[in-house]
């Protein structure tokens, strides 16, 4: 790519632009299916878990690919990945579309992780290496913040409009024109850029990262119906767990690993990676929790239940600028604290007082969440890639882009399966209400991890550690070596 400064504002704004023309189809997705759930479960007949899966099949992938994304984005080409990601997931769209069961739902919606593995985080390479003033770059990681405000904004409008008038498969073309247009747009106007030096291919960590989030996602959505001792879920459980170890002993033996565990030793980036775990674990559960609650308990067509949701979303669509701003000219601690103290608000609110029974608390909650969620994602990415060398880019976003994808993730399987045992064996509608009480205390519980995590990791001494971990990442391997062979 050529030097940031030899491109004019115009193009560099631009290319923002195409950049985030990604986010929205991929973003969109993910919110318009949410309101579809209840529609798609009535037509294939599905279960709690089946509906779980329509989710997390295409998180789960996702989560699994994003690094080998980034990896391969930097080693052959940013714009040559991205292109192709937006062909697979827009041909994979059309393929969800037509699907005649559940089951080839679920197997299109993975082939469509696979193209929207090699948009987000390779999206996030070319803005970092196109912005590369840390201002500018701030504010246009909080654009690009926005843009998820725009698809929670139109998601539950649009796919409710689309359900209720012509069905849920229509949710699918909706990333037909945007995935061309990006396209057609990316080939014409976003330069070609690669690291100086990218990493090898690395199938065997993969493979355990593969291991790790397939067994362990299944495990925790399987288990209400199979049982929690059983011994599939037992069998998938050590899965997970020897998955994690392989990962652990093996990645720091390799000169280049698919998983830099030294970008941990970086405070701001270790908590940065746990916030988005937490934040979209939320995130999940919420969008989850509240389309059952308003179809399936109060009885809303898709229309209306988006309708409720809105002031989550245009709390969302407003907060996320403003929060690329405040990360621009103040860090990110503010951004943090503001967005765990929503967040958790919201949790309680809904744990302790009941909110959904009330149209007034109901509306209140979901304003703090679109406030707290607003507020969280720009920190997150901009912390995650500013304190790393631009050569290693597209790892380090994919890293951050790979968390949000395990939280979400992990936040619909665990809150479905605490609903599911709460529900099992009485009337549906009538238990909703006690049984989604402790999945409200696990959202409150992640929001207040945001706020604990944001506080300790956004100061000076965390500073510090960022800066020193920059500066071995940068170090050459040559000089590394004689260290080395020195000690």
């Amino acid at each position: 790519m050529p030097d940031a400064p030899t491109l004019t504002a115009r193009r560099r704004m631009l290319i923002l632009a195409i950049c985030c023309m990604s986010l929205l189809i991929v973003s969109l997705d993910n919110t318009v299916l949410n309101v579809a759930l209840p529609a798609m479960a009535k037509d294939f007949d599905a279960t709690l878990s089946g509906m779980q899966w329509t989710i997390d099949a295409y998180t789960l992938v996702l989560a699994s690919l994003l690094m080998l994304a980034g990896s391969t984005a930097d080693r052959i080409g940013r714009r040559k990945v991205f292109m192709t990601g937006l062909v697979i997931f827009t041909a994979a769209s059309v393929a969800c579309s037509l699907a005649p069961t559940l089951e080839s739902l679920v197997a299109f919606r993975m082939v469509q992780a696979v193209g929207g593995s090699m948009l987000n985080p390779v999206a996030m390479s070319i803005i970092t290496n196109t912005f590369t003033d840390p201002r500018e770059r701030a504010r246009a990681i909080g654009v690009w913040g926005g843009v998820v405000g725009i698809s929670m904004a139109a998601g539950p409008l649009v796919g409710g409009l689309l359900v209720d008038s012509v069905g849920w498969r229509s949710i699918f073309w909706v990333n037909l024109p945007v995935g061309l247009a990006a396209l057609l747009l990316t080939l014409r106007y976003v330069p070609e850029s690669r690291a100086p030096r990218a990493r090898r291919p690395d199938p065997v960590g993969q493979v355990l990262i593969i291991a790790l989030l397939g067994s362990l996602t299944y495990a925790i959505i399987e288990a209400p119906s199979a049982g929690w001792t059983s011994a599939r879920i037992v069998g998938c459980a050590a899965l997970a767990l020897a998955a994690l170890v392989g990962l652990l002993l093996y990645e720091p033996r390799r000169a280049e690993p698919l998983i830099d565990l030294r970008f941990f030793r970086s405070a701001p980036f270790s908590g940065a990676t746990v916030i988005a775990i937490c934040g979209f674990a939320a995130l999940g559960g919420f969008l989850f929790l509240s389309t059952l609650y308003l179809q399936d308990v109060r009885g809303l067509d898709a229309l209306h239940a988006g309708l409720w949701m809105l002031p989550m979303a245009a709390m969302t669509f407003v907060c996320a600028p403003l929060s690329g701003r405040l990360v621009g000219s103040r860090g990110p601690r503010l951004p943090l604290l503001v967005a765990g103290v929503m967040m958790t608000a919201s949790g309680v609110l809904f744990a302790a007082f009941d909110a959904e029974t009330s149209n007034t608390t109901l509306t209140i909650g979901y304003v703090l969440f679109g406030i707290g969620f607003g507020f969280v994602n720009a920190p997150i990415t901009n912390t995650a890639v500013s304190g790393m060398p631009r050569a290693q880019a597209g790892v380090a976003a994919a890293v951050a882009s790979t968390s949000r994808q395990i939280g979400q993730t992990l936040g619909v399987a665990v809150i479905g399966a605490v609903l599911a045992s709460g529900v099992a064996g009485s009337s549906y509608a009538a238990s909703f209400v006690t049984a989604g009480r402790a999945c409200w205390w696990i959202i409150a519980g992640c929001g207040f991890a945001v706020l604990v995590l944001g506080a300790v990791t956004s100061g000076a001494w965390a500073r510090g550690t960022a800066r020193r971990t920059a500066e071995r990442l940068e170090e050459p391997e040559d000089a590394a070596l004689t260290k080395a062979s020195a000690r």
